[in-house]
């Protein structure tokens, strides 16, 4: 007679134990994985190598859903200044240029070219002028000759005259001299 040996069990009984085998399996080789760290291959995640800052421009921070501008932006109404009344100095001397200061022998005469620039946008002024032709060498404060002269300037304008004076000697040596303007007074019109 023939001996059969049984190897398994009943087919409810082996679909348990074979569940059970694959179960025990699975487990093992997660172990594995786990333990080992490379069973399984990860996904590869690229990082950018540039991260905006929250402050920058146009960057965007999660925790504040509004983007951040480095510095906040204002927005203030500009107004321009009220017009106010130019500052005005009696003294129009820094308003009043020379050049060509000279002395025709033949004439006698000393001239000076004077030019008068009105600083003002809105206002004419009258500027009472006098020119001196001064003793040079030595400097000893003595004149030769004066010239004096009003002139009005209307507002932004120019105003360019000879300034002249006759010297009343026949006969004149030679002698060292200087233009100055000694007075540029303005009064506004």
């Amino acid at each position: 007679m023939k001996q059969h040996t049984r190897t398994g069990m009943g087919s409810r009984e082996g679909a348990r134990t074979g569940t059970r085998v694959v179960v025990a399996a699975g487990l093992a080789v997660a172990t594995v994985a786990t333990v080992g760290g490379c069973a399984f291959t990860r996904p590869r995640v690229q990082v950018p190598t540039y991260f905006p800052s929250p402050t920058s421009t146009g960057g965007y921070n999660p925790n504040d859903p509004t983007p951040s501008y480095g510095s906040t932006p204002t927005y203030e109404p500009t107004y321009s200044p009220s017009p106010t009344m130019e500052t005005f100095d009696p003294d129009g001397r820094s308003d009043v240029s020379g050049r060509n200061c000279d002395f025709s022998n033949s004439l006698r005469q000393f001239t000076y070219t004077v030019s008068i620039t009105n600083p003002s946008t809105t206002d004419s002024f009258s500027y009472d002028m006098a020119v001196n032709w001064m003793k040079a060498k030595p400097a000893d404060g003595k004149a030769y000759g004066l010239h004096e002269r009003s002139i009005i300037v209307g507002p932004g304008d120019t105003e360019t005259y000879t300034a002249k004076y006759t010297v009343n000697q026949s006969s004149i040596g030679q002698f060292w001299y200087t233009c100055q303007i000694t007075r540029a007074h303005k009064t506004r019109m």
